[in-house]
């Protein structure tokens, strides 16, 4: 952050993309890992979220916003049930042939990576917007000077 408030825009804007990149190297992990059924842990892959967190109440030059852009508060594992699936040729099939498999829903996924992306975009784009007006703006300057 530069603390300056003439960035503020292009502050809030790069915390989103650091944000939105996070979302989709977790998500692109849980499509990678949708049919691991071992892992480090034991047990099959565990579908992980991130959670976002809003950064509030900063000082914008001398006066109080509630602008501040997002910041990620964690990477957490969803607890939801494993999937279970008859496989008995499987090497991790239990004795009635079922195993054990991620929490991960691919079209869930997809979702995720589809609004992580274009949420990215978006902040990509205010950011381009911004550097264009700053230009303008530094172009009036110096017409203005000279």
């Amino acid at each position: 952050m530069h603390g300056n408030p003439l960035f503020a825009a292009a502050d809030i804007s790069a915390s989103g993309l650091a944000a939105e990149r996070l979302r989709l190297e977790i998500t692109a992990n849980n499509i990678a890992n949708a049919f691991s059924t071992r892992s480090a842990s034991g047990g099959p892959y565990r579908r992980q979220d991130v959670v976002f967190s809003a950064v509030l109440n900063q000082r914008l030059g001398g006066i109080r916003s509630g602008l501040g852009g997002v910041q990620v508060a964690g990477i957490v594992e969803d607890m939801s049930e494993f999937h279970r699936v008859h496989n008995p040729g499987h090497p991790d099939a239990d004795k009635d042939g079922y195993v054990t498999m991620p929490n991960v829903d691919l079209p869930v996924e997809m979702v995720n990576m589809i609004t992580a992306s274009r949420a990215y975009e978006a902040n990509l784009r205010a950011m381009q917007f911004f550097r264009q007006m700053t230009e303008q703006s530094y172009g009036l300057l110096r017409n203005q000077g000279g």
